[in-house]
């Protein structure tokens, strides 16, 4: 017969690693913002309130840090408070960390793009804990981060951080991830030849025969500005598609047990 104690063990070790299971504490230092921060996004709605675990300790998961990565994704791209909550209104309220992440990775699309230096104690408080040289290695073969002369020093890509560190914990050998990364790039760059042509060819050709001066210029910069956003969420939603009709098909073919 299994006691009490001993059943609570098994719960805990059968409770997936996405259950909440952070402290206000370590949710603010993974997301790089103050306590007094989550407790303001809390009241203004923002955040969904934690799950209550023992001694009535608010327990926060990645859905939190997912959300409030998107928020700093919105507050880099110049939104106001308001602003911000009238977006965050919007979203489905059973929204997954996996769906807000690919919404974040949608908005970081619209801002330019920047690097930002953050030093090697930051990056851990990110991280959430310590990070070896094979992490640091992984995170530099993803792109998230570039390695300068000063070894305690690194290069970040703002909108790359929070994915990056997440899949630090996925079992992937850093060979695989060169390569996914070398396979990713190549088709993503020929996409975006591609795609270029048929604006230049379809869109901007006919336009420039009917106008020209800067004007002109400055209404195609605008419409190629409006449309990036807007092909980024096509593209991920083609490849979300396509990637779940891949991932299925050996079962729908019989060829897994």
């Amino acid at each position: 017969m299994t006691t009490q104690a001993e059943g609570q063990s098994v719960q805990d070790q059968a409770a997936p690693a996405y259950e909440p299971q952070l402290t206000i504490d370590e949710l603010a230092a993974r997301a790089g913002v103050t306590v007094r921060t989550v407790r303001f996004y809390s009241t203004r709605g923002l955040l969904p309130p934690p799950s209550i675990g023992p001694r009535r300790v608010g327990r926060y998961g990645a859905a939190h840090l997912s959300r409030l990565a998107l928020i700093e994704e919105l507050q880099h791209h110049g939104l106001t408070l308001a602003a911000i909550e009238r977006y965050m209104e919007q979203l489905p309220p059973d929204m997954t960390a996996h769906d807000l992440a690919i919404h974040r990775a949608l908005v970081a699309s619209w801002i330019p793009e920047g690097a930002t230096e953050m030093s090697r104690e930051q990056l851990v408080r990110r991280a959430g804990g310590s990070l070896t040289e094979t992490d640091i290695d992984r995170l530099a073969a993803m792109s998230v981060l570039e390695r300068t002369e000063d070894p305690a020093t690194f290069r970040i890509d703002p909108g790359l951080l929070h994915l990056g560190l997440r899949l630090l914990d996925v079992p992937i050998a850093h060979d695989t991830i060169l390569a996914a990364r070398d396979v990713m790039l190549a088709h993503s760059r020929q996409a975006a030849k591609e795609l270029t042509r048929l604006f230049r060819d379809e869109v901007w050709g006919p336009y420039r025969e009917r106008e020209s001066g800067p004007e002109a210029v400055q209404a195609m910069k605008a419409l190629s500005a409006d449309m990036q956003p807007m092909v980024v969420q096509a593209l991920v939603t083609a490849f979300q598609r396509s990637l779940k009709d891949e991932l299925r098909r050996p079962y729908v073919e019989g060829t897994e047990a």
